[in-house]
C-alpha cells in the first residue's frame, strides 16, 4: 500500500547542522521507521519523502539504501522502498542483547566519565526531553541514540558501540505516540537527567539499574499497544 499521504517531517533541518545531508536524512528516517511514523509495510518513494523532508530525491534515495543494507526497509523495482515489519520474538531478542551489552557498559564507564564532559552530557539529554516536549518522534528518537552511543563510547570499544547502534535500528517503538498524546513521553525522557544524577555522583551500580529499566521500556512502556510500565 502506498503511503504518499504523510505529513512533514520537520526534524532533518536540525539534524543537517551538525551532520552532512546524507547522515542527517539517514538517521531521520531511521528514526521516523523506529517510531513508526514511516509504516511496517507501507511503499514510500523517494521523491514524496524527499518533497517531506525539503531535500532532493537524490540523498534521500541514498539514504534508503543505507537502510536497506540494515534491513529496515525493502526496495521495490520502480515503486519505492517498503518498511519491513518485525516480529515480537525478534523485538524481545534485541531487547534482551541490549541488556546483556548496555548496562553492565554504563556500569563500567561510570568512573570514566570526566566532570568537564557533564554539561555536555547535560545538553544532550535536555535535546531529548525537548524534542518529547515538542511531540517530535524523529528528533527523539536521534537524539535518543545520540544520547546513549556517546556515553557507551567511553568505554573505548567501538565494536560494541555499533554493536548496540544496530540492535538500536532494529527496533520498533511503535508505543511512542500515544505516550506523546497522554503527555507520558516527557516523563520517560527525564530517565537521560536521571541517569546523568546517578553518572555525577558516581553511582555506577545505580546508574546500572536505572539503565536496565530503561530498556525495559523498549518491550514494554514504549512497545506497541503498550499500556502499561
Amino acid at each position: 500500500m502506498a503511503a504518499d499521504s504523510i505529513g512533514p517531517l520537520p526534524s532533518v533541518r536540525r539534524l543537517a547542522q551538525r551532520e552532512n545531508l546524507r547522515d542527517s536524512v539517514a538517521n531521520a528516517l531511521r528514526a521516523a521507521v523506529i517510531s513508526g511514523e514511516l509504516k511496517p509495510g507501507e511503499v514510500y518513494s523517494a521523491p514524496t519523502l524527499g518533497a517531506r523532508f525539503g531535500v532532493s530525491a537524490t540523498p534521500v534515495r541514498e539514504a534508503m539504501l543505507d537502510l536497506v543494507r540494515e534491513g529496515l526497509v525493502i526496495s521495490l523495482r520502480n515503486k519505492g522502498f517498503r518498511v519491513t515489519d518485525v516480529s515480537d520474538e525478534d523485538l524481545d531478542n534485541l531487547a534482551a542483547l541490549r541488556q546483556l551489552i548496555e548496562p553492565p557498559t554504563i556500569r563500567d564507564v561510570v568512573p570514566t566519565i570526566p566532570a568537564k564532559d557533564y554539561p555536555r552530557l547535560r545538553r544532550l539529554a535536555e535535546d531529548i526531553v525537548v524534542a518529547a516536549q515538542a511531540g517530535d518522534l524523529i528528533a527523539y528518537i536521534e537524539a535518543d541514540r545520540v544520547f546513549h552511543v556517546t556515553l557507551l563510547a567511553y568505554s573505548g570499544n567501538q565494536k560494541l558501540v555499533d554493536v548496540v547502534s544496530d540492535l538500536r535500528s532494529q527496533t520498533r517503538l511503535l508505543g511512542l505516540t500515544p505516550l506523546v498524546e497522554s503527555g507520558r513521553l516527557v516523563t520517560s525522557a527525564a530517565e537521560h537527567h536521571e541517569l546523568l544524577d546517578l553518572v555525577e555522583a558516581g553511582d555506577a551500580e545505580g546508574a546500572e539499574q536505572l539503565m536496565r529499566r530503561h530498556i525495559g521500556h523498549v518491550r514494554g512502556l514504549w512497545a506497541r499497544n503498550s499500556t502499561t510500565e
